[in-house]
């Protein structure tokens, strides 16, 4: 054994480890030392080693390969002396006792001339195997051949002829001493010494040479005649059996872990074998095949074609591989390119141009690739050897390998591979011993078991012989390349980047993992993965633990096979490990001889786990699966889809079946089925079973029974289509997603550029899909509501709005692309349904055979039309998004519109119904009930399983699928005439079938269940149906229920009695109505087999009752696959039957007992399964779950009056909407169907919290009950009871779906996502319980990628940022299945169509004049038609000073002469109506409107300009200082001037200061494209949402605009405005109202208006010729008017007003040009009204007030001011002001102006609070709370002191002028100011200005005085002149008490007004916010 096993004690490592051991104790405070064994057996070998000794690790090699080919260009292997196999064996003896130097052997020098190149003997003859195995030698009798190994050429053996009594006998005995052997290459015979022949054959050794080392193997010629490697010859006692029998010694080797990642990305030592050129375009030789040991498989009958290997000569394909590090297609890359390999990740199963195959699903068989593999270094005692030694060797060329793990090509059924003469292809191509596995002989017809081998860590063997019995799979391969991975990776995932598990631990790790899946699981990459994890994190805790001192020892290679075999000890036989020294070829021929010598008796383990502790390479393992089970599983998940698929068909094609076939041609008795049925159909003659409303045993003729008629069931009728609240909130997240994209400022949709909206669907190739969608929008009625079909005609047209995945689509796309580019100005929608199915490239399509639909939707959905059309939107919809959710989608994460999730009871009682999805599911299983509703049939799959072992080859979906055809067909016997076969069919069918046929016989309507049979193959399928319907007919069962092939590519067919039955049932259909979707088939008592690759998403009815996936088997191990087939049975259930919390069910009793328990114990939902007393049983308690229903209505009825009877239980994806007072359910007949789109219930989506729920919608009318099966009871449930569909699970899909525990998701989430995606990493977190779908989707974004054939792969990262590029116009709605995403994106589209309507509107007042009673009539006629006043009669109109502004009704009235008339109670009361909505009408936008920044398009683009993220400095900010003298001090204005409008400006000769703005001239001629006026906007809180782009109202043209903000807000509307010239008010105005920025907006353009005067009267300009007007206007005017009377000829009706749209420019171009207009002080335009007549135009100008929008001539006013105090009113204030000095204000009536009703900001009220807040929920606080006694301990407020006054006084008119209330004849005198006192008051106002123009006062006796800060203009004369009532009020506001005391001593109020202390009042302001003050009194 030698001394250096690992294990062995020598007594002075005992004592040394003793010693330390007893050390550490006494030393040790807290740490428990280790025990001294563990020491012993888990310490690495201590033993010193010198640095010769230790091998070097993977990456010095890798780096050394790489650098020796950089060098030379070809790869050197000179000194490189790699270690033959079984020199380790044989070092082990010679060296084990003695340590001394090995005796150098020097080697003969070759003669003069002759050829020294390795693997040639000396005459230049090639002795490669690999070139020799086609070859015929010819060999003396009595000689052998047999392969050398040379230590230069690893990879090689060489061909020798030797006389075989010199070699040993089959015991390792017996061979002659000495050598005799002839070289077969020059064919030089009769070497005698084997020194002379090592030296022919340029073996060029070291050592001595002796036979024993060198001679390695026999040669056998394979039944094709290929020379390949056979057994090892055994020299000394058969060593090599032993070794894999008994441990070999292992030697001490350093515990350098070979698993530290290499820098270059290969992550265990493996290489990619391409050398990647620079063009990988590879020329035909290169692409051809070399196979040597490949038989010609198409012709071995043993071999099962879908494992065949299929190899195709490929030029071009081959080269995208070559490219990718690939290869594929069996083809080889040339070795000689002078670029170093690629280090890609090695994969044995890359499938043809798919992702590089980091994929543990990738199908693959044998690979011959062009993988390269270095020994590592040789033995100690070779102390020459350095890695990079630099002699070069010429005319080498890189080992090429012959058959390799090949990756399976997409053609299963390729030709048969060529047997190509493998002469001169490439330079001659040595061939490795020792790495070669020879599969035996019909290793699959002996075992019956086709091994699969997993790849694990290291090198693979090569393999040779019957290759296609075995099956190579690198499931698990990625599970042991730890990736390199980001530090914030690794932070998530807990890990250190330093912790990485060495190949022992993973090698443990694997053996465990296999231990504990047991006998009935599969390995599971992922289940694997989260092992590795978890491995990891411990070890990164660990190693944490341990920083302090001591370090943590890992596994040494040493121990490695004594703790495997520890840890395999426990699995009772399942798992066997076994160690070999070499090579893992070994213990991999060791397995497979095992097998094929195995008797069937014995009983072979599961797996056994092949490892090779080599010294040279480190540990290398691989697990070969033996398990029956286990073996074909995997084999079986290998495959895609389409590829079992076609494996399948092939299979029924070929006649394999023949054998599976005949044995189902008997019946499990025994009996020939098919003379059994035709001795049935004899015995029962020509009648029938009677269809409905009878027993089994009742028989008709086929007339009577084609003629029965069922009673009309009306629940159907009438089919209205409703939306319920969950899709209306998915359509609006839609629209808010889509506004978002239009938001974002990245110019990629303009809303407000379209008015229409259109749309198309594209769904899969399903033709139910392609009608059902149709369906859904014909009863939407969305085609009509777009606007874009009649409604007669919508019916007919819809076709053209669906589109199928088929070949016809290139037409029809291209139909509708003409239409999106044809109306620019309609939005289209592109609808992609359910677009997870078939998402792969039209590249890979191209490569594909046979598939047509691939590469459809990718050409479709990605084409560069859909990508660059601007007004398309694509919208893709599916229910398993996953596919879409990769690191390369194409789907930004920010567009994806995901299902609500309802989380709490609370949030689901407003629906009735609930859905029911995959988790419900999953969670029924925890309810307890003894029939639940996701089963799995035990007895089923035990008989599948003996069949599986009987028939090896065949596909297992094939033998499921003839299994349960025998099912159903016996169980159908059974149940009408052999009841011997009963306890022959799984109580499961038994059970299904029984209530299938027996439910149409109970009632009179003849409704029965719908059972679903789902069968992926065609071909199964076609036979599953004429093999049932078959048996149907011969029993006499063909008017009883119907068998329907429900295959994607074709319609829905039915026979004529059932569609007459069903057209009863409906009512009113039309006579040629058939069936065309599933749920046409409500009610019909049906089998639907259902075919094809996926379910497409159709809709199945509510008498869905079962669903069969028993076929759904360990094919299906993606989560797409899985989930989509459980997906069939998703549906909404009621929700009436759902009581909080019910305790857990038990179906057993007779009586259902309502226990329910308090509310809050449990918080899951249970379903109340309550029902009548069984009155009937006739089913023996064997036959499983049956329940018998026997209920008659009149028992029901009886049952409803003692206790309520459950409601019916929803049965399908259809659920329905119910009339309330259903729960009665016995009759239903009053009930709609309120269908829905995807299905009919509300929606209630949460498919991870909503609880499983009964459903209650009565779905048959009369007596008949809908039973579930409930335990194996007889019993009836109540009627219309229904459930969700029972789903039949096989035990694969059952262990993944229903293995769920405490609530987290099914481990099918933990699955792949889709085929076509990979995972990025196997180090990723898990999917926890929790995810929401949006969080499952950043998941998925994260750690997955598209793998080559998807059509996201070319989807590559923008190489600059490294950001995958999004589409901005694509979304993707995701949803569980069936829960209505259709009627939600239906609903999308409508509300889109609305948005885009309403964005064309604008919702403006309409409100008609007030006050229009008491107006001054204008004396002076006018002539109608003048466009612009003559000032000369103008100014002899009287100013009308009534306030006729609708905005004012709620103001005080102006006190005019005519006032006085009016009847006092005129004024309505409207102290209700303070908050009153105002008026306001929609009107469409037109082409002159004024916008808001959310306005985008073309013209205006420049104009917004937010291109460049420098644009903010482009604007430059200059300071404005004037003196005010209203202000009495300087005030300093800012303005920011963008660089585009600097020309409007004047600035100093240094540029830098700014000294005016340009003014025009009064002199300038009109010019179209002018307009002279700036335009001031003062604007506050609508930086957004002010109409602030005049681009369009000014046509375009260059104006000058200015916006007056207030200093903190001004950042908000620099960013949204970034081109206006701003105007900053100063900081003390931040509080202030409007009157503050009219009144400096004014300010200073006087200010300017003079400076400009000044700069031009330089110029020689006269000063009164400098322009004065400025335009000040709101920022809510949207659009303008013009108006003109159409003359009417008959008098006396009224001529009628025409009014057109006009621009901004041509109103203020218009006004410009009045006549003498410098004599106006104000000129203004009306207010628009619906109810403008021409009434109210007959005079075409006014002299009144005007509003909103003016003409300032700013040079005329100069003396009148406004307020700038005020908040409200300040333009009636300013407009009287204005009128009483004498001067001109003209309204223009034939413009009108619209404004448009903006919800925020504006002169909106402050929130006025309390200045200290006491407590958060403070009572709002009443207007008279704004004033207070001085120095009271009043709440003071926060609010500045005039808004609270004015506040104040607008709701005090009772408090303060009680004798105005309602008395207009008396009005309040207000002297030089307009406040608004309330509405009940009228205000005569007063200027005390000399010469100033009053309303007539004579007579007038006044009810009060209202003095606001007046100044000394007002003096006691003045108020002498007045008469007040007896009584009248006086206020009188100032700015302090000082001045107000002044004031009442001034005026000599105390004369005729009497003043108490107590009415001297204040704001409620705190001191040091300026309080106003007030004093009132009395007159006297």
């Amino acid at each position: 054994m030698g001394n250096s096993y690992a294990g062995q004690l020598k007594s002075a490592r005992f004592e040394e480890a003793l010693h330390n051991s007893i050390e550490a104790s006494l030393r040790c405070s807290s740490v428990v030392p280790r025990p001294i064994f563990s020491q012993l057996y888990l310490d690495p070998d201590q033993h010193p080693f010198s640095s010769a000794d230790v091998k070097p690790k993977v990456e010095e090699l890798d780096k050394d390969l790489v650098h020796r080919c950089t060098q030379n260009g070809s790869l050197d292997f000179s000194n490189t002396l790699t270690v033959n196999d079984m020199e380790d064996d044989e070092d082990d003896e010679e060296m084990s006792d003695s340590n001394s130097p090995p005796i150098p052997y020097s080697q003969k020098p070759a003669p003069e001339g002759s050829c020294t190149t390795d693997g040639f003997c000396q005459a230049g003859k090639d002795l490669r195997l690999v070139s020799l195995c086609m070859e015929q030698i010819d060999i003396p009798a009595g000689f052998l051949l047999v392969g050398a190994k040379s230590p230069n050429l690893p990879e090689h053996i060489l061909v020798c002829a030797v006389d075989k009594r010199f070699l040993p006998d089959d015991h390792g005995k017996n061979a002659l001493l000495g050598f005799s052997g002839n070289c077969i290459g020059c064919g030089e015979r009769g070497f005698r010494y084997f020194t002379e022949f090592s030296n022919h054959i340029n073996l060029k050794l070291t050592t001595q040479p002796k036979k024993q080392k060198h001679l390695k193997y026999y040669l056998v010629r394979s039944s094709q005649g290929v020379l390949s490697k056979g057994p090892l010859i055994c020299w000394k006692e058969c060593r090599s059996r032993q070794s894999s029998a008994t441990c070999h010694s292992i030697k001490p080797n350093s515990s350098v872990s070979s698993t530290v990642t290499p820098e270059n990305g290969t992550t265990n030592g493996y290489k990619s074998g391409f050398i990647q050129t620079d063009s990988p375009i590879l020329s035909p030789a290169n692409s051809a095949i070399n196979l040597s040991g490949a038989q010609d498989l198409t012709r071995n009958k043993n071999v099962v074609k879908p494992l065949a290997l299929s190899l195709q000569v490929v030029g071009k394909t081959f080269a995208a591989d070559a490219a990718n590090g690939n290869s594929s297609h069996g083809g080889k890359n040339s070795a000689t390119s002078s670029t170093p390999a690629r280090p890609g990740n090695y994969s044995l199963s890359p499938r043809p141009s798919y992702a590089s195959g980091d994929q543990g699903r990738s199908s693959s068989i044998f690979l011959p690739s062009a993988t390269m593999f270095i020994s590592g270094p040789p033995k100690k005692r070779h102390r020459g050897w350095y890695p990079g030694s630099p002699l070069p060797q010429p005319g080498l060329v890189v080992p090429v390998p012959t058959v390799r793990p090949l990756s399976r090509t997409e053609s299963l059924l390729s030709a048969p591979v060529p047997q190509t003469p493998l002469t001169g292809i490439l330079q001659p191509r040595p061939i490795p011993a020792g790495e070669t596995v020879i599969v035996p002989e019909n290793l699959l017809s002996n075992s019956g078991i086709r091994p699969v081998i997993l790849i694990g860590y290291g090198t693979l063997p090569y393999f040779y012989g019957n290759v296609g019995d075995i099956v190579v799979s690198p499931l698990l391969v990625n599970c042991y390349k730890i990736p390199q991975l980001e530090n914030k990776d690794l932070e998530q995932l807990g890990l250190t980047g330093s912790q990485l598990l060495s190949v022992e631990n993973m090698i443990l790790l694997t053996i465990q993992y296999l231990v504990r899946l047991g006998p009935d699981q599969i390995p599971l990459r992922e289940e694997f993965e989260q092992i590795m994890l978890k491995a990891m994190q411990e070890f990164t805790l660990r190693e944490r633990a341990l920083q302090m001192g001591a370090q943590w020892i890992p596994v040494s290679p040493g121990q490695l096979p004594w703790l495997a075999r520890l840890i395999a000890s426990v699995s009772q036989d399942l798992v066997h490990v076994i160690v070999t020294q070499n090579s893992l070829a070994e213990g991999i021929s060791e397995t497979l001889r095992t097998l094929s010598e195995m008797r069937h008796y014995q009983r072979l383990p599961d797996y056994v786990v092949a490892i090779c502790a080599s010294k040279i390479r480190g540990n290398e393992f691989c697990v070969v699966v033996l398990g029956q089970h286990q073996s074909r599983a995997l084999a079986e998940s290998m495959l895609t889809t389409s590829e079992f698929l076609k494996e399948i068909s092939y299979e029924l094609i070929t006649g394999k079946v023949s054998f599976l076939a005949s044995h189902f041609k008997t019946t499990s008795l025994g009996d020939d089925l098919d003379k059994l049925l035709e001795k049935m159909q004899q015995r029962r003659g020509d009648s029938v079973v009677t269809p409905f409303n009878g027993d089994l045993n009742e028989y008709v003729s086929p007339q009577e029974a084609a003629a029965m008629i069922p009673t009309q069931n009306l629940d159907l009728d009438n089919e209205t289509f409703q939306i319920y609240q969950p899709q209306l909130t998915v359509a609006r997240k839609l629209l808010s997603q889509v506004c978002a994209i239009a938001d974002s400022g990245s110019q990629s949709l303009d809303l407000g550029h379209f008015s229409k909206v259109d749309f198309i669907v594209i769904v899969p190739r399903s033709e139910v899909l392609v009608q059902q969608t149709l369906q859904r929008i014909r009863q939407s009625g969305v085609l009509v509501d777009l606007g874009l079909e009649e409604n007669g005609t919508a019916y007919q047209r819809a076709e053209k709005y669906v589109v199928r995945l088929d070949n016809e689509i290139q037409t029809k796309f291209e139909v509708f692309m003409r239409r999106v580019k044809q109306n620019p100005y309609t939005l289209f929608v592109l609808v992609h349904d359910n677009c997870h199915v078939e998402l792969t490239s039209v590249i890979s399509g191209s490569l594909s055979h046979g598939e047509p639909s691939h590469g459809l939707a990718d050409r479709v959905i990605n084409c560069r039309e859909v990508l660059e059309a601007f007004n398309l939107l694509v919208l893709q919809v599916s229910s398993f998004p996953y596919t879409l959710q990769t690191q390369q989608s194409r789907i930004s994460s920010s567009n994806e519109v995901h299902w609500i999730q309802l989380d709490s009871m609370e949030d689901m009682s407003c629906e009735e119904k609930l859905y029911f999805g995959l988790n419900e599911y999953s969670k029924s299983l925890q309810w307890g009930i003894t029939s639940p509703l996701l089963r799995c049939d035990e007895t089923f799959e035990k008989m599948v399983n003996t069949l599986l072992e009987r028939y090896p080859r065949l596909h297992s979906m094939v033998v499921r699928c003839y299994l349960l055809i025998q099912q159903y067909s016996e169980a159908l016997m059974a149940l009408t005439t052999m009841a011997s076969l009963r306890d022959h069919s799984t109580p499961e069918t038994l059970s299904i079938m029984d209530d299938l046929i027996s439910s149409p016989g109970k009632t009179k309507s003849g409704r029965g269940h719908m059972l679903i049979i789902r069968v992926p193959s065609v071909q199964l399928a076609m036979l599953a149906k004429e093999r049932l319907q078959e048996v149907r007919d011969r029993l006499g069962l063909q008017y009883r229920f119907e068998i329907i092939l429900g295959n994607p590519a074709s319609e829905v067919s039915v026979a004529t009695h059932f569609v007459a039955r069903l057209k009863t049932w409906r009512g009113n259909e039309p006579e040629e109505w058939i069936p065309r979707t599933y749920q046409d088939l409500e009610g019909l008592p049906c089998i639907v087999i259902l075919t094809g690759k996926d379910p497409l998403g159709e809709t199945f009815p509510r008498s869905l009752k079962y669903c069969d996936l028993r076929l759904i088997d360990s094919s299906y191990l993606t989560r797409t696959a899985l989930e989509q087939e459980v997906g069939l049975a998703c549906c909404y259930v009621s929700k009436e039957v759902i009581r909080g919390s019910t305790v857990a069910l038990d179906l057993s009793g007779k009586e259902q007992e309502r226990t329910t328990v308090s509310e809050n114990e449990s918080d899951e939902l249970l379903i109340d399964l309550e029902r009548p007393q069984s009155n009937s049983s006739a089913v023996t308690g064997t036959s499983g779950s049956i329940m018998e229903n026997g209920v008659s209505s009149s028992s029901a009825a009886d049952k409803s009056q003692k206790q309520p009877l459950t409601p019916s239980f929803q049965s399908s994806a259809n659920s329905v909407g119910l009339d309330e007072g259903v729960s009665t359910g016995t009759v239903g007949t009053g009930e709609t169907l309120k269908q829905e789109c995807d299905s009919l219930g509300p929606p209630m989506a949460s498919s991870t919290t909503s609880k499983p729920s009964l459903a209650s919608s009565s779905s048959s009318s009369g007596p008949r009950a809908l039973p579930w099966p409930g335990g194996p009871v007889q019993g009836c449930r109540g009627l219309h009871a229904a459930l969700p569909p029972i789903v039949i699970l096989s035990k694969a899909a059952y262990s993944l779906l229903g293995s769920q525990r405490g609530g987290k998701l099914p481990s099918s989430s933990s699955l792949l996502p889709h085929a076509d995606v990979a995972w990025v990493s196997s180090l990723r977190p898990l999917l926890h319980k929790d995810m929401s779908s949006e969080e499952q989707s950043l998941y998925y974004r994260q750690w997955t990628s598209a793998r080559q054939h998807h059509a996201d792969y070319s989807n590559q990262p923008d190489p600059n940022s490294g950001a995958w590029a999004c589409h901005p116009r694509r979304l993707l709605l995701t949803g569980p299945p069936q829960v209505g995403k259709t009627g939600s994106y239906l609903q999308f589209l409508r509300i889109l169509f609305r948005m885009l309507i309403r964005l064309l509107e604008v919702d403006v007042y309409d409100e008609g004049e007030i006050n229009t009673d008491h107006s001054e009539s204008s004396e002076v006629s006018q002539s109608e038609g003048e466009p612009w006043p003559d000032i000369e009669s103008f100014s002899k109109i009287p100013f009308d000073i009534s306030v006729h502004d609708p905005k004012y009704s709620l103001m005080s009235l102006v006190y005019t002469e005519k006032l006085a008339g009016v009847k006092q109670e005129a004024r309505k009361e409207s102290r209700a109506e303070e908050a009153r909505k105002r008026a306001t009408v929609s009107m469409m936008l037109t082409k002159y409107a004024a916008y808001n920044t959310f306005h985008h398009c073309e013209q205006c683009h420049q104009y917004m300009d937010f291109t460049s993220a420098s644009q903010m400095s482009d604007s430059t900010l200059h300071a404005f200082t004037f003196s005010s003298s209203m202000l009495g001090e300087e005030v300093q204005l800012y303005f920011i001037i963008p660089k585009s409008k600097e020309s409007h400006f004047v600035f100093s000769k240094q540029g830098k200061h700014l000294e005016s703005m340009r003014l025009p001239l009064v002199s300038d001629k009109q010019n179209l494209n002018v307009v002279k006026s700036p335009i001031f906007t003062p604007s506050s809180g609508r930086h957004e949402h002010g109409l602030l782009n005049l681009f369009h109202a000014m046509e375009g043209i260059s104006h000058l605009h200015l916006l007056v903000v207030k200093e903190y807000e001004m950042p908000l509307y620099r960013k949204c405005w970034p081109n206006h010239i701003m105007l900053v008010l100063p900081g003390m105005f931040n509080n202030a109202g409007v009157g503050a920025a009219r009144f400096l907006i004014k300010e200073l353009s006087y200010h300017n208006l003079e400076l400009e005067r000044n700069r031009l009267e330089e110029l020689g300009v006269k000063r009164q010729c400098v322009w004065p007007f400025i335009v000040v206007m709101d920022d809510s005017c949207v659009l303008w008017n013009i108006h003109s009377v159409q003359e009417q000829t008959s008098p006396p009706v009224e001529a009628g007003v025409s009014s057109k749209n006009v621009s901004l420019k041509s109103v203020l171009q218009h006004i410009e040009a009045t006549p003498k207009i410098v004599h106006y002080a104000i000129l203004g335009i009306q207010k628009w009204s619906s109810k403008l007549t021409s009434q109210s135009l007959k005079a075409p100008f006014s002299r009144c007030h005007v509003h909103d929008f003016i003409l300032l001539n700013i040079d005329l006013t100069q003396n009148v001011q406004y307020d700038f105090n005020r908040y409200f009113c300040e333009d009636v204030d300013f407009n009287l002001r204005t009128n009483s000095s004498g001067l001109l204000i003209c309204r223009f009536n034939n413009f009108s102006l619209m404004k448009k009703h903006v919800q925020v900001g504006g002169q909106r009220d402050f929130i006025i609070k309390p200045k200290i807040m006491v407590s958060e929920s403070l009572a709002p606080i009443l207007p008279l709370q704004y004033v207070c006694a001085p120095d009271s301990e009043h709440t003071l407020l926060a609010a500045p002191a005039q808004f609270l006054l004015e506040k104040f006084l607008q709701h005090a008119s009772f408090k303060l002028f009680p004798k105005a209330i309602r008395n207009f004849k008396s009005p309040v005198l207000a002297i030089d100011c307009y406040l608004n006192i309330g509405p009940e008051v009228a205000i005569c106002y007063i200027s005390s200005r000399p010469h100033s123009s009053n309303v007539n006062c004579e007579g007038v006796f006044f009810s009060g005085l209202l003095l606001y800060l007046c100044d000394s203009f007002v003096g006691a004369d003045l108020l002498k002149k007045f008469k007040f009532l007896k009584g009248a009020t006086l206020c009188v506001i100032c700015q302090d008490r000082s001045s107000l005391r002044q004031t009442i001593v001034r005026l000599e109020l105390e004369d005729e007004w009497q003043f108490r202390l107590r009415d001297e009042f204040q704001t409620a302001n705190s001191s040091d916010d300026k309080p106003l003050y007030f004093l009132t009194g009395r007159h006297v």
